[in-house]
């Protein structure tokens, strides 16, 4: 995979190698940091970080947007939104459905992730104040990108997901 890394954040960190979401989420460390999710050789589309998860950090926070727990949050949400909006998608769930394989809303948000073919790096920080730190940085510093993140530097983060904690 190129690199692809806006020049204006590739400074603030010592960022991994782009990697498949499906081997990020078994490869990222446990530890807490800061993500960066593109489409997969596309541009950079969502920031997000995770925080301590009960010793599970970076690969806790993946791998709970991989199983569709997080349909309505960060990631997983802005990976619905998108995939309930191409007709491709959609279809197929259809297709699912007519062939009597009803997914639940979790098989649903997991498949979008999928379907959107997504890539992942990160860098890991010594806990979740700092993530929250670099998260803030890295997209104050991005302001210019069309990302998907809800939360934006200058409105209110308020608080986090409760897989963040």
């Amino acid at each position: 995979m190129t690199d692809l890394l806006p020049p204006a954040i590739a400074d603030l960190a010592s960022w991994s190698a782009w990697a498949p979401f499906t081997e990020a989420v078994v490869s990222a460390p446990t530890a807490s940091g800061v993500y960066l999710v593109r489409v997969v050789n596309g541009p950079l589309v969502y920031v997000g970080m995770a925080g301590e998860r009960r010793g599970r950090g970076l690969r806790g926070r993946l791998a709970v947007y991989r199983s569709g727990k997080a349909a309505t949050s960060g990631l997983g949400e802005a990976a619905l939104n998108r995939a309930l909006a191409d007709p491709t998608f959609v279809q197929a769930r259809l297709d699912d459905l007519a062939a009597g394989r009803a997914r639940t809303a979790r098989g649903w948000a997991a498949a979008a992730l999928t379907h959107t073919a997504l890539a992942v790096r990160w860098a890991t920080t010594p806990d979740r104040t700092a993530a929250l730190s670099l998260e803030r940085t890295v997209l104050l510093a991005l302001t210019d990108q069309d990302l998907w993140n809800v939360a934006k530097p200058g409105t209110t983060r308020g608080t986090l997901d409760a897989g963040d904690a």
